[in-house]
């Protein structure tokens, strides 16, 4: 399937974006000094201005007082890059158990940038630091994070670069459906352990995000998108609520206090005895029934609002379990 040229508008790259690219970029120039520029650029999925920009930054990394022998050196000299690390380097890190656990559980996404090498340096470090901890990375990284391989990534990230429409295979939780979709991806961002994708949603006619490890296939179309984000994307929460999305009222337990910290909600009221009541906007009715089904005696529905029948949600979710057990008893 051919695609478009890179477009020369390039999209603007958020400071998370930059950092996880040069993570797996800057260890990559160090295992192999004097590589061309344009080789970097392309396993890396770059334009060679964006490359540039980005090992600009590298020139700022250092300690106080960012003297020289304290700074990173980025040497570029007729079409290849060198990078020598400061001396800094060469010491000894010492990191708590919580570091090296931070570190571990963030592995996956610094190695799921397209062009990390599986097999080099940040790899074989990451997998000496497992060993030091006697954990098993594989064990920390499907517990932290979504298991969003690497070439699905990669994928969407190619067409939010080249502003190219996909059509996707998508399961969605909150609507315990799935269907095939033609998004035209924005971006790609890691969030509160899982990766999703910004999109224009042709099915919805409206921008909608996306979890990445929830889509089982993807198809390039290769058509081009003239929909873009109405205004600068930002990093806010993963849910965008809607203006006709029904709201209901919950009196939450104080064992259930983790939904306030969890999903977006407004606290109206906490008792003394520690029951919080919090409005909450439901985009989808089977989302809000696996979470009473979930909370059980700990959760009420005290305004049930537009949302007809929200009181009995749970309940009647439970007796259907509840019989599916039975059945299968029997059977």
């Amino acid at each position: 399937m051919t695609f478009s040229a890179r477009s020369s508008g390039r999209r603007p790259k958020t400071a998370g974006d930059r950092l996880r690219r040069l993570l797996a970029i800057v260890p990559w120039i160090v295992a192999n000094p004097g590589v061309e520029l344009v080789q970097v650029a392309k396993r890396f999925g770059l334009s060679q201005e964006e490359l540039i920009e980005d090992l600009n930054v590298v020139w700022m990394i250092g300690l106080p007082p960012y003297t020289p022998d304290a700074l990173v050196e980025v040497i570029m000299e007729d079409g290849k890059v060198w990078i020598h690390y400061a001396e800094f380097f060469a010491r000894p890190l010492r990191l708590s158990a919580a570091q090296g656990l931070a570190l571990l559980a963030s592995s996956e996404g610094l190695l799921s940038v397209p062009g990390s090498d599986p097999e080099g340096p940040l790899a074989r470090a990451l997998a000496k630091l497992a060993g030091a901890m006697g954990i098993d990375p594989d064990e920390v990284v499907d517990v932290e994070l979504g298991a969003a391989e690497a070439g699905l990534l990669h994928e969407l990230r190619h067409a939010a670069d080249e502003r190219t429409e996909v059509e996707i295979d998508y399961y969605s939780y909150g609507r315990d459906s799935r269907s095939t979709r033609r998004i035209a991806p924005w971006r790609v961002r890691s969030t509160e352990g899982a990766w999703y994708v910004e999109a224009w949603c042709h099915q919805a006619k409206d921008e909608r995000v996306f979890r990445v490890d929830r889509i089982a296939a993807l198809t390039r179309t290769g058509a081009r998108s003239d929909h873009g984000p109405a205004e600068e994307l930002s990093d806010s929460s993963t849910f965008r609520p809607h203006q006709d999305d029904p709201t209901v009222t919950l009196a939450l337990q104080p064992e259930a206090r983790w939904v306030v910290e969890a999903y977006p909600c407004t606290v109206l009221e906490e008792a003394s005895d520690g029951v919080i009541r919090v409005s909450m906007v439901i985009a989808a009715l089977p989302w809000l029934e696996r979470l009473l089904l979930r909370l059980g005696p700990l959760v009420e529905v005290v305004d049930e609002g537009e949302l007809a029948g929200a009181r009995q949600l749970g309940k009647n979710a439970a007796r259907r379990v509840l019989r599916r057990y039975e059945d299968s008893s029997c059977a």
